[in-house]
């Protein structure tokens, strides 16, 4: 099979919608231009999230995590989300200077139904505003400001293609390389691994906010 010839490669719309034919009411009437009152539910209940964006250095998609209702919908058309402790790379606020567009991917433990949110954001510091989602007296290093544009809830035929959420399929984590083991070898060996692996438990710890 030679998936890089040209006849094999849809290039045209007209091309996708005679494979996947029409959307069906249902898929369109769902798609809002603000936060209903349903999907504030949802942005809610969600502790996790994937947030996307792009920059001149191209694209990127990163998690977001947090006791549920991390996510603050501050009205139906605007959403705060903290920016807590990482790995100090920004690759997402960067792209955000640049162009403000950005996507969300909101997932429920045990929910099939994920809902995605796009719309534009700005970096904030003010300082009330950081105080707001401050945890165990430390305050994020910023909040993302976002405009909504469209929110659009997707079926649970992902994740239950997946089995996300059944234990059955979990993983034992040992079976996968460490951080360290891969750090190691990427870094070649200028990162210890062993000490790596053997002090990451305490700093994740000391280090959620």
């Amino acid at each position: 099979m030679n998936w890089r010839s040209e006849e094999n490669l849809v290039k045209d719309t007209g091309e996708l919608e005679r494979l996947y034919g029409k959307p069906q009411r249902a898929s369109l009437v769902k798609e809002t231009d603000y936060i209903h009152p349903h999907y504030r539910a949802f942005i809610q209940a969600a502790p996790f999230a994937v947030l996307a964006t792009s920059g001149p250095d191209g694209l990127d998609a990163s998690p977001r995590g947090d006791p549920a209702g991390f996510v603050v919908v501050e009205n139906e058309k605007t959403l705060l989300i903290p920016d807590r402790r990482g790995n100090n790379r920004a690759d997402s606020l960067r792209n955000l200077l640049t162009d403000p567009r950005i996507a969300l991917l909101f997932l429920i433990p045990g929910s099939g139904e994920t809902l995605r949110v796009n719309g534009r954001a700005v970096i904030c510091v003010a300082p009330d505003l950081l105080e707001r989602f401050s945890v165990e007296g430390k305050l994020p290093r910023t909040v993302l400001v976002v405009r909504v544009e469209s929110v659009y809830f997707q079926c649970a035929r992902a994740i239950l293609r997946s089995g996300l959420w059944d234990p059955a399929r979990q993983i034992d984590r040992s079976s996968l390389a460490s951080v360290g083991t891969v750090l190691a070898e990427l870094s070649r060996s200028e990162i210890d691994g062993t000490a790596y692996d053997r002090e990451l438990p305490e700093r994740l710890k000391t280090t959620l906010y």
